[in-house]
């Protein structure tokens, strides 16, 4: 997110225009995206393990704060991929390029909202372990 956010976004609105702007981004997010969803996959198992194994009575409250805020997150990408993101393949299938751009601009904000709730999931590890 950390890339996207802070370099391939600015990049692309630094130096493209329309139609190559949306091109390189969901160019971008193609190849991205799958491994989202192997990541969640990886996290989620991963985590429950070491939260059944510890007992998630005993697991520390950070552990719990972090499980919440990830599940969050994950809901946060699904909308994502199957809202605005899919509304954009479908208008840059039919090269409709405003739609597109627009579709992308409803992403931008929701990752922002992901890379924040990241790394306030980190701190609570931090802060209450």
């Amino acid at each position: 997110m950390g890339f996207i956010l802070l370099a391939l976004r600015p990049a692309a609105f630094a130096t493209l225009q329309a139609p190559s702007r949306p091109q390189l981004i969901l160019a971008s997010l193609q190849r991205f995206f799958p491994l989202v969803w192997i990541s969640i996959a990886v996290i989620l198992v991963s985590g429950l393990i070491i939260m059944l194994q510890v007992g998630f009575a005993h697991a520390p409250v950070g552990w719990h704060v972090m499980l919440g805020i990830g599940l969050v997150m994950m809901a946060v990408f699904a909308h994502i991929f199957f809202a605005p993101y899919r509304r954009a393949r479908l208008a840059a299938a039919a090269q409709d390029w405003p739609a597109a751009g627009r579709s992308l601009e409803k992403i931008h904000p929701l990752v922002v909202l992901n890379f924040t709730l990241g790394w306030i999931a980190i701190a609570a590890v931090l802060f209450w372990h």
